[in-house]
């Protein structure tokens, strides 16, 4: 079954694409080029005509130059690759490493799939620019000497790794900062000012025609002052298939929209339904629908319209922006910017966190943790 037809689910959608096919519709004739030069690469040779050739490849302002990089310690690993701390030309950042399968354990589909979505990636987010998103600092295709200094010097990547370089954040991923707070919640202020960074960084990214697919708080980082920025666009998620062949289920189970659940056409309205799970998911610090299997998600979100229950203690304002996100009719849910609008107008300064478990009384708080079935 093909990908859904770009733009459905809603009039208001003409125009945008998501983010797996930008690679196939506006890519840059040179990146093509290069990308198409790096795939063919044999294993580096250590002769001069090796130095002179790659001299004469002009450079991408999206290329980075190996020789800057410093490769250290892993810090993630994935299916197919891992990620690593580094430094570049003296900047903390973080480094994905491809693993292409050279010793044969992938098979031809899975490397097709990995190297179109490098290529996504690459395509997508070297353009963007935006203070809640991630900062790309740049890709290396077919780089045979990098200089890795992990503690055995021997991370097991190919001879010809292709990687992604992208800023450090120490604050780590946002769903690690909701495990952390689960017990004593965060406060109303912290709740409001975290779903405006995610707000802003996903309506920037709509006003780029660009639609993430995969919102949810596992790709989304803090910085140092717990700036929330939006990461993964699309590589470490959707790698396994082939793209060209992709059904329009794609994204995380719990934040998927119901026309993404039904193989239904979508567009940008599929990230603002995500978004409305992980507003519930930062207010209560707690995982949606945990107690429930896959199966039994997928059903009950189409058909009897579960939605994770609000508390009680949820100010109005902030609720509505959740109820109005998850709407199960596309056209319904607002554009990003107007969430912005909306979370902009909220008085924080009387309070409205969720209240922690041994504080609760009796009030109701706890009802976030059991989903409901309802409008």
């Amino acid at each position: 079954m093909k990908e859904a037809a770009v733009g459905g689910g809603g009039g208001d959608g003409a125009g945008f694409v998501r983010a797996d096919q930008i690679d196939l519709k506006s890519l840059d004739e040179q990146l093509d080029r290069h990308l198409a030069r790096a795939w063919t690469l044999d294993k580096p040779k250590r002769g001069a005509g090796d130095g002179q050739e790659r001299q004469q490849q002009p450079r991408q302002d999206w290329e980075a130059d190996p020789a800057r990089l410093v490769v250290r310690g892993v810090i993630a690993r994935g299916t197919f690759g891992t990620v690593h701390r580094g430094v570049y030309d003296g900047l903390d950042v973080a480094v994905k490493l491809l693993d292409w399968g050279e010793d044969g354990h992938r098979s031809e589909q899975e490397i097709t799939a990995i190297r179109a979505a490098f290529s996504q990636e690459v395509s997508v987010w070297h353009k963007l620019d935006h203070p809640n998103v991630t900062k790309f600092i740049g890709a290396i295709m077919g780089a045979g000497d990098l200089n890795i200094q992990t503690e055995d010097g021997n991370i097991g990547m190919p001879s010809n790794v292709c990687c992604v370089i992208v800023e450090y954040l120490a604050g780590g991923a946002l769903k690690t900062f909701l495990i952390k707070n689960r017990r004593r919640k965060l406060a109303f202020k912290v709740v409001v000012q975290i779903a405006l960074d995610l707000a802003r960084g996903l309506s920037y990214l709509h006003s780029k025609k660009i639609v993430h697919r995969d919102v949810k708080t596992e790709n989304m980082l803090l910085d140092k002052t717990r700036t929330v920025k939006i990461a993964d666009f699309g590589v470490a998620r959707h790698e396994a298939a082939n793209p060209s062949d992709m059904t329009g289920e794609t994204g995380t189970l719990g934040y998927m929209a119901p026309e993404v659940l039904n193989g239904n056409a979508y567009n940008r309205k599929c990230d603002v339904y995500s978004y409305g799970i992980c507003l519930w998911e930062v207010y209560c610090c707690d995982m949606p629908y945990a107690d429930l299997s896959f199966s039994e998600v997928t059903s009950a979100v189409v058909r009897q319209n579960l939605r994770p229950e609000i508390p009680r203690c949820c100010p109005s304002a902030f609720a509505n922006v959740m109820k109005r996100c998850w709407d199960a009719n596309p056209d319904k849910r607002p554009e990003m910017a107007e969430v912005v609008t909306m979370l902009e107008a909220i008085d924080t300064s009387k309070g409205g966190g969720m209240i922690p478990v041994d504080q609760a009384r009796g009030i109701g708080c706890l009802s976030c943790l059991r989903p409901r079935r309802g409008p």
